[in-house]
């Protein structure tokens, strides 16, 4: 195994919200949050036991959350394989195990407060559509919106989506930060463009429900890959704007194949599912991941 190497990014707020279960101030709550569209591979392991580490080694909390608001790709049968995946590594959760799909109501009530802040406008582009209008300025290997949309009149008879119109939502949050690892960041939102906050097949994007849930349930240190990192500079900027806490971050490298590309489910990346099949020890597995060992498992099944 090898690691892609991390960067590194937080400030704390006030809590705006009610904790889901029992939340002491002080204590350190991580938390793994998959999305049931796949079966877990190592990669995911390795998040999932550094998230339940760091919250071991403190005396804190390690909750699970499933995030499962693609109601087209998720399948109740993953979100079994998955509790099945993180007991065969040894890891016990605490509390009760949150799904998106039951928090919608929280994801309508923030995407009505920026819309009463004015900070949210219809989109109508197809994917085509943006694709084809970033090919003057490429920005990274996502197309960023250009904006095409945010004079447009309104017409909620099309199909659309909601976006956040980032410069307005920037310069009401003013100049922000967090930390990564204990290094401060300064977020720079404006790269990302003007995000979707609300699919038009989906109640809330994974930048909004992340952000909100996060804080409902009281974690104060986010453990997730390097490939996230960009990303929080979009839940940085919505914390602000939504008088949330800002955890501090720990973005891991991410866990490389012996081909040196990141692993992942279309590269042929062995789920976990298909080890256990195999018979290969999941604590084993745990602890070659926490010793940066990853080919024995995967050889020697």
């Amino acid at each position: 195994m090898t690691l892609r190497g991390a960067r590194r990014e937080t400030a704390r707020a006030p809590l705006a919200a009610t904790p889901a279960g029992p939340h002491i101030v002080g204590v350190i709550v991580t938390r793994f949050a998959p999305s049931p569209t796949g079966r877990l591979h190592l990669g995911h392991a390795y998040s999932a036991i550094l998230a339940h580490d760091h919250a071991r080694t403190h005396d804190g909390r390690f909750l699970v959350r499933i995030e499962d608001i693609d109601g087209t790709r998720s399948r109740p049968e993953h979100v079994a394989t998955i509790l099945d995946d993180l007991a065969w590594l040894g890891l016990a959760w605490d509390g009760e195990i949150v799904f998106q799909s039951a928090r919608l109501a929280a994801y309508a009530a923030a995407l009505d407060r920026l819309r009463g802040a004015g900070l949210l406008y219809r989109c109508y582009c197809t994917r085509a559509e943006i694709a084809a209008a970033s090919l003057a300025a490429p920005h990274g290997a996502e197309p960023v919106y250009p904006g095409t949309c945010r004079k447009r009149a309104d017409d909620p008879e099309r199909p659309y989506c909601w976006r956040l119109d980032m410069a307005a939502a920037a310069t009401q949050a003013g100049p922000l930060a967090w930390t990564d690892h204990g290094e401060t960041i300064r977020a720079d939102p404006l790269a990302a463009g003007d995000v979707v906050l609300a699919r038009k097949d989906a109640p809330a994007s994974y930048h909004l429900a992340v952000t909100i849930d996060d804080a409902w349930q009281g974690v104060t240190d986010v453990i997730r890959g390097v490939d996230l990192f960009a990303a929080t500079h979009v839940h940085r900027l919505l914390q602000a704007l939504l008088d949330l806490p800002t955890p501090a971050y720990h973005h891991h490298p991410l866990l490389l194949g012996p081909n040196g590309r990141r692993l992942a489910k279309r590269d042929g990346a062995p789920a976990l599912a298909d080890l256990r099949a195999r018979g290969v020890d999941g604590r084993a597995v745990a602890d070659d991941l926490r010793c940066g060992r990853l080919s024995n498992p995967v050889d020697d099944a």
